[in-house]
């Protein structure tokens, strides 16, 4: 009885998991209470699910992937990219092999998340749809996330399985054996094939003003030791490093209007500059200068209280309107610097907090973080979606990867287990600053976690009510004679197309007690069938609900679902064909 339960019950869940309504979170807990009804899991066991070690590790990771993210890595990144050439398929190999890398050691979503705008602004320097380039990158991060312990959900369930089963976990790079192979096969067919089977198609939206912004008025001192301090004006305007224009100069509070190309800076020189925010990021961090505007608030970094940059649009009612920072005293009055000024189709040449504000100028805000949302509605200013503004902010990356590596060397020397090393990484980033403590549950995809905690009582209900015996019985009959790589292949297989179509953690914890099951009737090890539920749970490669990697670039590529098929398809048979050679190799039955 209780075996037609959880047959009824985990049907109704994969029927509700492809439609997608209700979110999958709330389908794992509706699934879970109604097991918890029908009397096969105990009330007592039903949330215990929350305390496993696995939702820990997952959450802690995302911590920690939020924190790397948050500590000036993006930066780094775009000037490497800088220095590759203009050929499609390198630009594809470069960015899909980075977001592999990371992907192996920090969640997929935030590997894809600092790469994304790097791809978009590539693609727009040279002149091609950024739906060339995003889907690779795409795949590349649930390549990356087979080949660690900690690159993807999937994995450390998995690894908690075998603890069960064989009484030991799998170890930090025993995922590599494989997916090293099976990634490096994936990103060479991306980068010379798979890119050229995708349409080239814009943006949702207007593609012009996609993860743009019209140029930014703002102002800058040469701070001593700046390596600005003898150049000229046409050092910067002509620079190959970043797109700056210098619109005008303030020397011993004398202004100098649009002085020539050849006019010398010197330390304590004020520049007017007009420029993207990219750039100024970029010109930021490297010249040693700081902006003008930072001179007041900045003082309350030594402090305790948080300081954030945000952008918001001046709206149609706004008090600003008509006046300028200055005469609204908008430091002491209001605790906010006006660092930049943007306005559509206009160039601004006066020193910018003496510019008058209009109706649809976008300003550049800096601020006490707990007050900046309040700030904002008092100003009648709409606050527009964070881009990662980081202009400013001291530079924490070698203290994050300090931490991060760690917490590795930690896991890898088996000091600590995997949830508590990066519980530890996670606490550390936040009191040590690198990431904000406001951004601490922010950076967790509940949703995920709820899943995770729902459905390990399922699973385990799958199990003890014998309907995971049940369902390998049946497999086993069809797939009765065949030769051994077969029925692993049909595993992994079955696992693949499962995870197109429902969350990856949910099909590991249905597929991996099948898996052992099957292992445990032909009387082999369980250690291929487990690597092979896996790496299936990995690659979900076909649809953009598969995955939130999918599903985060459908928008900005413009894609449609059945374009997940054209690179998608042909992908899963590569990595079947590559995978399953592999386990018999490395972990032989």
């Amino acid at each position: 009885m209780e075996q037609n339960i959880v047959f009824v019950a985990l049907g109704v869940a994969l029927v509700l998991f492809v439609w997608g309504k209700p979110r999958y979170d709330l389908v794992a807990i509706l699934i879970l209470i109604f097991l918890v009804i029908s009397g096969v899991v105990p009330p007592e066991e039903a949330f215990l699910g929350f305390g496993h070690p696995a939702v820990i590790t997952v959450a802690a990771v995302l911590v920690v992937s939020k924190a790397l993210e948050s500590s000036g890595m993006v930066n780094i990144i775009v000037r490497l990219m800088d220095k590759v050439g203009k050929n499609l398929s390198l630009q594809v190999g470069v960015l899909s092999a980075l977001v592999a890398i990371a992907s192996g050691f920090m969640n997929n979503i935030g590997a894809l998340a600092i790469m994304m705008p790097v791809a978009i602004q590539v693609a727009r320097k040279n002149n091609y749809s950024p739906s060339s380039i995003l889907m690779p990158i795409a795949f590349a991060s649930l390549l990356g996330g087979m080949n660690t312990l900690i690159g993807t959900p999937p994995n450390i369930i998995i690894s908690t399985f075998r603890a069960a089963e064989l009484g030991g976990r799998f170890r930090m790079f025993d995922f590599g054996l494989v997916g090293i192979f099976s990634t490096l096969a994936g990103l060479v067919f991306i980068s010379l094939v798979g890119w050229r089977l995708l349409p080239k198609r814009h943006p949702a939206g207007d593609e012009e003003d996609f993860f743009e912004i019209d140029n930014y008025l703002t102002e800058v001192r040469l701070l001593e030791g700046s390596k600005l301090i003898g150049k000229t004006v046409r050092d910067i305007n002509y620079s190959k490093d970043y797109d700056i224009k210098v619109l005008g100069l303030i020397r011993h509070k004398q202004r100098i209007h649009a002085p020539g190309m050849r006019f010398g800076l010197k330390e304590e020189d004020i520049l007017m500059l007009e420029c993207q925010t990219e750039d100024l990021e970029k010109f930021t961090s490297e010249n040693k200068v700081e902006l003008v505007g930072e001179e007041v608030i900045k003082q309350a970094e030594e402090g305790d209280i948080e300081i954030e940059i945000m952008e918001g649009i001046v709206q149609e009612n706004s008090p600003l309107i008509g006046k300028t920072a200055a005469s609204m005293s908008l430091r002491t009055r209001y605790g906010v610097n006006l660092l930049a000024l943007a306005r559509s189709n206009k160039t601004i040449r006066e020193r910018i907090d003496h510019v008058s504000f209009k109706s649809g100028d976008v300003l550049l805000l800096q601020g006490k973080s707990p007050d900046m949302s309040e700030t904002f509605q008092v100003l009648g200013c709409y606050p527009l979606a964070k881009r990662g503004l980081d202009i400013g902010k001291p530079r924490r990356t070698i203290l994050a990867l300090g931490i991060f590596f760690l917490s590795i060397l930690a896991v890898i020397m088996e000091l600590l287990s995997v949830d508590v090393a990066f519980t530890f990484a996670a606490v550390l980033m936040v009191l040590s600053r690198v990431l904000p403590i406001k951004d601490l549950y922010t950076s967790i995809d509940w949703p995920v976690i709820v899943l995770l905690g729902a459905m390990i009582p399922v699973g385990e209900a799958f199990e003890t009510s014998g309907a995971a015996n049940s369902l390998t019985e049946q497999l086993l009959v069809l797939g009765g004679g065949f030769p051994l790589f077969v029925v692993l292949g049909g595993i992994l297989l079955v696992t693949m197309l499962l995870s197109a179509v429902i969350n990856n953690a949910a099909t590991v914890l249905l597929m991996a007690p099948i898996g052992i099951k099957i292992a445990a009737s032909l009387g082999v090890s369980a250690d291929p069938f487990l690597m092979a539920v896996a790496i299936g749970g990995s690659a979900a490669f076909l649809t953009p609900i598969g995955h939130q990697s999918n599903t985060l670039v459908m928008s900005p590529g413009g894609y449609k679902f059945s374009d997940y098929l054209k690179l998608g398809f042909p992908l899963t048979i590569l990595i079947l064909l590559v995978v399953i050679p592999l386990l018999l190799l490395f972990w032989p039955p």
